[in-house]
């Protein structure tokens, strides 16, 4: 595995010579931010050595690198999920990958649905902590060019820059929500005793992506910053039949807020 991340590092960089220390992980509905990003290169997922393809709508599959004001950043712009049918040693390969190139932060959103009942569809929710309900992705031969054996996850979501999301929320007026995002398998969506459950166990939001990455961030010692989108309500006389395509139009309908709320996080 060290040598296929190896050898897609030294892809990349042939490609993006001046490689930034922020990454930003972009989910369902959430592209908009490659609007306001000056664009430097452009490249194909497929191109890149031994990295996975996006199947699932909503993911462009692109790895880019430009400018956010004076912050060069690179985003993944689609990510990969379990349920694609990818071994776990495959969705975190793009953070192994980024980790050698250089990236300090990684920040990364994600749709999700929420259980907490103070909470409303559309609401930006930081996430402060996870349950993760999916094969754990350090499962496997140990390398220890990617950190500790067992990385202690008391910190995972970096407490400066959750900080810095709370006081940017007050100067932007972009209302946040903070809380506990449970990483599930997929890709059914929950029924409303899974809701009921994952409530019980402590989650305000749930769904199918971010959590492996964070756990292979963390342990390479990345500092992250995670954000949901909440596209859909699993409280008890909340929850309607839901589509993909419901989730993307929620997501899409945040997407200015969460755009210019993690720009200024990047670039303040």
């Amino acid at each position: 595995m060290l040598t296929a991340i190896k050898e897609a590092v030294s892809y990349i960089r042939e490609k993006i010579h001046e490689i930034p220390d922020t990454a930003i992980i972009l989910g369902t509905g959430l592209g908009k931010i490659v609007d306001h990003l000056e664009v430097e290169h452009v490249v194909d997922y497929q191109s890149i050595p031994h990295f996975p393809v996006s199947t699932v709508e909503g993911h462009e599959g692109k790895l880019i690198s430009g400018k956010l004001g004076e912050k060069r950043v690179l985003v993944m712009q689609g990510r990969f999920h379990y349920y694609e049918g990818y071994e776990m040693q495959e969705v975190i390969f793009p953070i192994r990958v980024m980790k050698l190139l250089g990236i300090k932060t990684l920040v990364v959103s994600n749709a999700a649905g929420g259980m907490n009942p103070e909470f409303e569809i559309g609401d930006i929710m930081v996430i402060n902590d996870h349950i993760c309900l999916m094969p754990n992705p350090l499962v496997g031969k140990h390398e220890p060019a990617f950190g500790v054996r067992f990385p202690d996850m008391s910190q995972t979501y970096d407490p400066e820059l959750l900080q810095k999301a709370r006081v940017l929320s007050k100067e932007l007026q972009i209302p946040i929500r903070e809380g506990c995002y449970v990483g599930v398998t997929g890709p059914t969506l929950e029924t409303p005793k899974e809701y009921q459950y994952l409530r019980i166990i402590g989650g305000d939001a749930v769904g199918m992506s971010t959590v492996p990455e964070a756990i292979a961030a963390h342990q390479m010692g990345i500092s992250i910053f995670a954000v949901s989108v909440i596209t859909d309500l699993g409280v008890p006389g909340k929850i309607q039949k839901l589509t993909h395509q419901d989730v993307i139009k929620a997501a899409e309908k945040t997407a200015p807020k969460l755009t210019e709320l993690i720009i200024n996080l990047i670039t303040d």
